[in-house]
């Protein structure tokens, strides 16, 4: 039988959509009140103001982002570090339920974040495991160096056979 994990009623989620020097913040809390939506900087004074405010709700938090480059790593790291429970939403995901929700391939910061909050209540998104908390970092750095080896290696071989090649060998 499939196990369903529905986002429980009581907690406050939050949906922050990463770009290189602010993030889109959403908040959502579980009482039938407004949602909060304001700009933080990439900042030590905005982390800690945001995790102030999350605990001054006064219930538990679910936060869901999309991994951005590496931009999401040092604000992950502190929310973690801080108790919080993070969820990563996929890229590919976000992108399909942004065109089914607004019927358009539009895409802003603000309505990214609201669709990474609705995400969040149907389920959606996966647990998220820092590489250096969990100390898979290594692997992880491994696996891009291979990567980017891997693509050295395909362009050398791609000017060889298209340039060099048919020059001097017709």
């Amino acid at each position: 039988m499939t196990e369903s994990h529905d986002t429980p009623g009581a907690l406050t989620l939050v949906a922050i959509d990463i770009a290189k020097g602010h993030h889109d913040v959403l908040v959502e809390p579980p009482a039938a009140g407004r949602r909060r939506r304001f700009r933080m900087t990439d900042s030590i004074d905005d982390y800690e103001s945001l995790a102030d405010y999350l605990r001054k709700i006064g219930t538990p938090a679910l936060i869901g982002f999309e991994a951005t480059g590496n931009y999401h790593r040092p604000l992950a790291y502190f929310l973690q570090r801080q108790g919080f429970e993070l969820r990563l939403v996929p890229t590919l995901a976000l992108a399909r339920t942004r065109e089914a929700m607004h019927n358009s391939w539009d895409k802003n910061d603000p309505k990214d974040a609201q669709v990474i909050l609705h995400l969040l209540k149907t389920g959606l998104g996966q647990t998220w495991h820092d590489p250096l908390v969990n100390g898979i970092n290594d692997a992880q750095e491994l696996s891009k160096t291979h990567h980017q080896v891997t693509l050295a290696r395909t362009r050398v071989w791609h000017s060889l056979r298209n340039h060099y090649f048919p020059l001097y060998f017709p």
